[in-house]
C-alpha cells in the first residue's frame, strides 16, 4: 500500500466524520435549552458520569467545566458501589453520557439520583434506553454513521458526543460572560495561561521597587539598586518618573562619582514605558529588541502623556522567563 494510499483512506475516514457531525445541529432544541438552563441555576457541582468511551469524554467534559470556573468533578457509575457516589449531593446535578443509554453499570447512578431526587440530563441516541427514561432532562444523540472499514467502531459516535459536551460548556461560559481576563485565574501555568499574561499580571509594585528622589546622589541610587535587584533605579520628581538609572550607567559612572554626584546627569530622561494592559509577550519581545532587561510599567490612561507620568511596576525579563515565556 502506498503512502497515497494511507492519506486516503484518512481522507475518507474524515469526511464521514464531518459529515456525520453536521447532525448535531438536531440536538438544538428544547431539551437542550433546559439542559443550559439546570447548569446555570446549579448550586452545587455538575457531575459528569459514564462507561468506556463516554465516560472518557465525560472525564473531559468535566475538565472543561472546571477549567472555566464550573465547580465540576466525573463518578464513575462503575465505582457507585464502593462510596464514591457519596460525593454528589442534592444540589448537584448529574450529566451521564451513554451513547446506547443501555449500560448495564448506570444503574447505580441512576437510582441513586432519583432516591435523592438529583436532577439528571441524560445524554444518549436510543430514547427508550434506560438512561433517558431516568432523566429528567432527555437529550437524544442522531444515529450516526461510523467512520472505520467496519461501520462498528465508535468514531463518529464519539465525536459527535464530545462536540455536544463542548457546545454545552461553550454555551454556559458565553452565559455566564466568561473572559480572557477570568481564563487566566483558572490557568495561571501552561500555554494558554501565559499566552493571556499581561503586564499588570507580572509586574513587581510596591515596596519591591527601586525608587529614588532626584535630588539624592549617585552614590544613593546605587545602595537601592543593590537592595531591591533590579538592576535599575526609577528616578522621580514629585511621585512623577523623570529618568532611570541601570546598573550598567553607575558602573560607568563610578569614576566620576568624585566630581559629580548629581544623579540627574547620567540618567536616562526618556526611559521605555509600556501600558499595564500590554500582553506579556509583547513586552518580552520590546526587551529582546532593544536589548534591555527591564520596562516600567504605567497606568494605559498615563501611557501617551508626555509628563506627569506615575510608576506602576517593573517588569523584569527574569518574571517573563518564570512564566514559560519565550
Amino acid at each position: 500500500m502506498s503512502k497515497r494510499d494511507y492519506i486516503n483512506l484518512a481522507k475518507k475516514a474524515a469526511n464521514i466524520q464531518i459529515k456525520e457531525l453536521k447532525k448535531i445541529n438536531k440536538v438544538f432544541n428544547n431539551s437542550f435549552v433546559k439542559a443550559v438552563d439546570l447548569i446555570l441555576n446549579c448550586k452545587g457541582k455538575v457531575v459528569f458520569g459514564g462507561i468506556g468511551k463516554s465516560g472518557l469524554i465525560a472525564r473531559k467534559i468535566s475538565a472543561t467545566f472546571s477549567s472555566v470556573g464550573i465547580p465540576s468533578f466525573f463518578c464513575d457509575p462503575a465505582q457507585a458501589l464502593h462510596g464514591d457516589m457519596g460525593q454528589i449531593e442534592r444540589k448537584d446535578i448529574l450529566i451521564i453520557f451513554s451513547y446506547s443509554g443501555n449500560t448495564a453499570e448506570l444503574t447505580n447512578m441512576l437510582k441513586y439520583a432519583n432516591r435523592f431526587r438529583i436532577k439528571i440530563i441524560g445524554v444518549a441516541s436510543k430514547p427508550d434506553s434506560l438512561l433517558l427514561k431516568a432523566s429528567d432532562i432527555k437529550i437524544l444523540l442522531p444515529k450516526v454513521k461510523e467512520s472505520d472499514v467496519t461501520g462498528m467502531v465508535p468514531t463518529s459516535s464519539t465525536s459527535i458526543t464530545m462536540l455536544l459536551g463542548d457546545c454545552l460548556a461553550t454555551t454556559v461560559m458565553r452565559k455566564k460572560n466568561f473572559s480572557k481576563e477570568k481564563f487566566k485565574v483558572f490557568h495561571p501555568g501552561g500555554n494558554i495561561g501565559s499566552a493571556l499574561l499581561l503586564a499588570k499580571d507580572i509586574m513587581v509594585t510596591g515596596n519591591r521597587l527601586p525608587l529614588i528622589n532626584f535630588k539624592k546622589k549617585l552614590n544613593d541610587a546605587l545602595k537601592v539598586m543593590n537592595q531591591k535587584k533590579l538592576g535599575i533605579v526609577v528616578i522621580l520628581k514629585n511621585q512623577n518618573i523623570v529618568g532611570l538609572v541601570t546598573d550598567g550607567d553607575l558602573r560607568r559612572e563610578m569614576k566620576f562619582i568624585s566630581k559629580t554626584n548629581n544623579l540627574t546627569k547620567f540618567m536616562t530622561k526618556k526611559p521605555m514605558m509600556i501600558n499595564e494592559s500590554m500582553p506579556a509577550s509583547k513586552a518580552l519581545a520590546i526587551m529582546n529588541e532593544k536589548k534591555i532587561t527591564s520596562l516600567l510599567v504605567v497606568a494605559d490612561k498615563d501611557f501617551n502623556k508626555k509628563n506627569k507620568v506615575k510608576l506602576k511596576g517593573i517588569i523584569h525579563i527574569h518574571f517573563l522567563l518564570q512564566y514559560g515565556l519565550k
